[in-house]
């Protein structure tokens, strides 16, 4: 099965704290169904300084389910579903199904 969001794309958070939120995928991890999106679901953690690192908050983000993100749509921003079309010269592409538009990642 092809995958319907990958590295790189821009996509929604649909549900969630972050509910809204825009970012970018840096993560995907098919087996999970979960992704890291770029400054949702930031996690922090309180670290005690040692020798060799500095003592603070540390700030990271967490994964997200696959269900509660969407692919924005390349042309207005908002939440798109995915569709696959087959070029002439037999490439399989990701459409967006609001607009139309061929997703680039």
């Amino acid at each position: 099965m092809a995958a319907k969001i990958k590295k790189g794309d821009r996509v929604v958070v649909l549900s969630g704290r972050d509910k809204g939120k825009a970012g970018e995928v840096l993560n995907v991890n098919p087996k999970t169904e979960r992704a890291v999106v770029r400054g949702v679901n930031i996690n922090v953690r309180h670290q005690k300084q040692t020798g060799n690192q500095e003592g603070g908050l540390i700030r990271k983000e967490g994964t997200i389910h696959l269900s509660n993100i969407a692919l924005a749509d390349p042309s207005t921003g908002k939440a798109t579903r995915v569709g696959f079309k087959t070029l002439d010269d037999g490439r399989k592409v990701r459409v967006a199904k609001k607009s139309g538009e061929r997703i680039d990642a």
